[in-house]
């Protein structure tokens, strides 16, 4: 891959500033060091990469109601009427329904913590134990002493913390919270707010698994080299351009690829450019490209994918995503792993996309040669398409343009993958897609307002991340339960 800085004659490819070097696989301040692996040639060659559940632990922290009323006996905030046990039960249901709804571990004590000895109990468990996450859930005001003490011998306040959510049921707590409004816990001081909590379940659940995933890096001249994506854990796998090219080719054009093509041109509202033998191409691509995350046993991919001809996967990338799988264009790490975390996240696709900027009314405008088309999720239908070439060579190829839909709430974000990571975070609403022509750019692209900025022209990050919904919040909350900064 060509690693010089170039605007002219890059494409989709202009300004790239993240993951180039000789291997593609170097991302801004970050080298990857890679290792050779065992390169699997076949499904059945390839190791077994076992993964494991996520697993919070969790206490309810109060004294037992009947010791509070004796006569003296001082509840303070929540107040007398105030249910704890029957509270806990009430709780302990939901959390059984979302820990099936996440497929995941959350083990909460039997009984609520409130004396010195349960409390060192609990304490020590977590530390034998090293789960990926804590769930504290107070019902007495005073009961906050002792999620300071888990705070700082076990949970964000420790070295080598664990990510602590804690939930308190307003008017439990009175005062300020800033103190646990830190970098390492998710503070929700809310209504029985389960819903807050799954979010905080899964945002524990979707750091583990981006830790455990694979993305298949189709790049360079090199197969079957590991690296490990510092913070993240997630490990990057090449598979070499001229093996991808040889799947492609042994790909035949079987029932199964016909019945894919028919539905690309059934499924468009319109098709312009792209003749059959295009649409029947795309889809072998697809296949190929099915067949080596199988085989390589990935998770995701991403791709030096620029003036590849009639191996262009802009519609395979667009299919991956529709079926929940992030697929990284320009094999740039950033966005990849955005697409990642905003499919776990959040179960929507993303639009990894080169950005321009409408002056004269302070708009963002952003447009890429592919994205999903099912915005609203996997199980939800697509957005009208239109089938194109792509939008920068002569080559006969296929490429979805994907039609945004006005006024609808987006999000924007793009990992920096650092030692210390950062994520860039903007929303705003759809304002339209363009006609093309008379819009130059890429094939699919979208206006949008930016609610973060004056000046959108100050908006950072090449590459970024756009999806469907107002998802700022939470991204914030993620990357303040991880540690990780926010940058606007």
């Amino acid at each position: 891959m060509n690693n010089q800085h170039t605007h002219e004659g890059t494409s989709c490819g202009c300004c790239r500033r993240e993951f180039l070097g000789a291997m593609g696989l170097t991302a801004g301040s970050i080298a990857l060091q890679f290792t050779q692996a065992a390169i699997a040639r076949d499904a059945s060659a390839a190791e077994i990469r076992e993964k494991g559940t996520a697993t919070v632990m969790g206490a309810f922290l109060y004294p037992p109601s009947d010791s509070m009323r004796v006569k003296g006996g001082w509840w303070s905030w929540p107040g007398n009427d105030f249910d704890a046990e029957g509270r806990q039960k009430q709780y302990m249901s939901s959390i059984r329904e979302i820990e099936q709804k996440l497929g995941m571990k959350i083990l909460m004590e039997d009984k609520p913590v409130d004396e010195k000895a349960d409390l060192e109990t609990f304490i020590d468990k977590v530390k034998q134990a090293k789960p990926d996450g804590l769930l504290l859930i107070p019902f007495k005001h005073s009961s906050f002493a002792h999620i300071d003490q888990i705070l700082n011998a076990v949970g964000a306040m420790a070295e080598e913390g664990i990510p602590t959510v804690i939930h308190s049921c307003l008017g439990v707590k009175h005062g300020p919270i800033t103190a646990y409004r830190k970098p390492g816990i998710f503070m929700i001081q809310s209504l029985d707010n389960m819903d807050a909590i799954e979010c905080g379940m899964n945002m524990i659940k979707t750091r583990r698994l981006m830790k455990e995933s694979r993305i298949i890096s189709v790049a360079g001249a090199e197969d079957g080299k590991e690296a490990i994506v510092p913070f993240w854990g997630t490990t990057v796998r090449t598979f070499s351009l001229k093996r991808f090219e040889e799947e492609v080719n042994k790909t035949e054009i079987t029932d199964a690829v016909k019945k894919l093509a028919r539905a690309y041109k059934r499924d468009a509202k319109k098709v312009l450019e792209p003749a059959d033998p295009e649409i029947v191409q795309a889809a072998r691509v697809h296949f190929a490209n099915k067949r080596i995350l199988e085989m390589e046993q990935g998770d995701a991919m991403m791709m030096d994918c620029l003036r590849r001809g009639e191996l262009m996967p802009c519609m395979s990338f667009m299919t991956l995503r529709d079926e929940g799988i992030a697929a990284g264009c320009e094999n740039d790490l950033g966005p990849t792993l955005t697409l990642m975390l905003v499919q776990h996240l959040f179960n929507r696709p993303g639009f990894q996309h080169n950005p321009a900027f409408e002056t004269e009314v302070n708009h963002y405008f952003a447009s890429h040669c592919t994205t999903g088309s099912k915005l609203f999720g996997p199980d939800k239908p697509q957005e009208p398409i239109l089938l194109r070439n792509y939008g920068h060579t002569n080559d006969p190829t296929c490429c979805p343009q994907v039609l945004w839909r006005e006024g609808e709430d987006v999000t924007m974000a793009h990992i920096i993958p650092r030692e210390k990571p950062q994520m860039l975070v903007y929303s705003g609403k759809v304002v339209k897609s363009y006609d093309m022509p008379p819009i130059g750019g890429c094939r699919t692209n979208v206006e949008i307002t930016i609610n973060e900025l004056d000046d959108v022209c100050d908006v950072k990050g090449h590459h970024n991340v756009l999806f469907y919904g107002d998802y700022a919040k939470r991204l914030r909350q993620f990357a303040r339960l991880f540690g990780m900064e926010v940058v606007v």
